[in-house]
């Protein structure tokens, strides 16, 4: 039996921007057929939405793009760190949080900013946050996670799988 590679995607609430990356993601892995080799998850580096569903602008945005999220808001726990084989933050903000609880013997690349798979890499590595913002902001989040979680899946396949 094959090991498993575990993935986790964080941002600050764990309600709009992970949950997205973990739906779009776990769609890719769908549609590969890697679903049973691959475990995807999210989480933020905050806990006030513990058990939440993603935010309601979230999941309209991704399901007018034919992605259910359904996952519920949870908090990143240091030991989430010996749980995940990637661990992916959509942020500077959030890098630096998991950064601060990370322990010592945290493998390189473990640890990582989402964008840094970005096809279109601007040099600016930050998914932004959209939840203060309008509809046009969760769409722009969209457009970075759906280009860049292929992206993440090469790395993965070559990094992990050996495919």
């Amino acid at each position: 039996m094959s090991k498993i590679v575990t993935i986790n995607f964080v941002c600050l609430g764990n309600i709009c921007r992970s949950p997205l990356a973990q739906g779009v993601f776990q769609d890719l892995l769908n549609r590969e057929k890697l679903d049973q080799k691959i475990f995807v998850s999210s989480s933020g580096t905050g806990g006030w939405h513990i058990g939440n569903l993603p935010d309601e602008r979230m999941r309209q945005t991704a399901k007018s793009k034919g992605i259910i999220l359904e996952s519920r808001a949870q908090q990143f726990q240091s030991n989430d760190f010996n749980r995940f084989n990637l661990i992916l933050a959509m942020d500077h903000s959030n890098l630096a949080r998991l950064s601060e609880i990370a322990p010592g013997n945290l493998l390189p690349g473990q640890l990582m900013l989402f964008r840094s798979f970005d096809p279109k890499d601007s040099g600016d590595k930050d998914v932004p946050d959209p939840y203060y913002g309008g509809s046009k902001g969760f769409e722009e989040v969209y457009s970075m996670v759906e280009r860049t979680c292929p992206q993440i899946l090469v790395y993965i396949k070559s990094h992990f799988l050996n495919l």
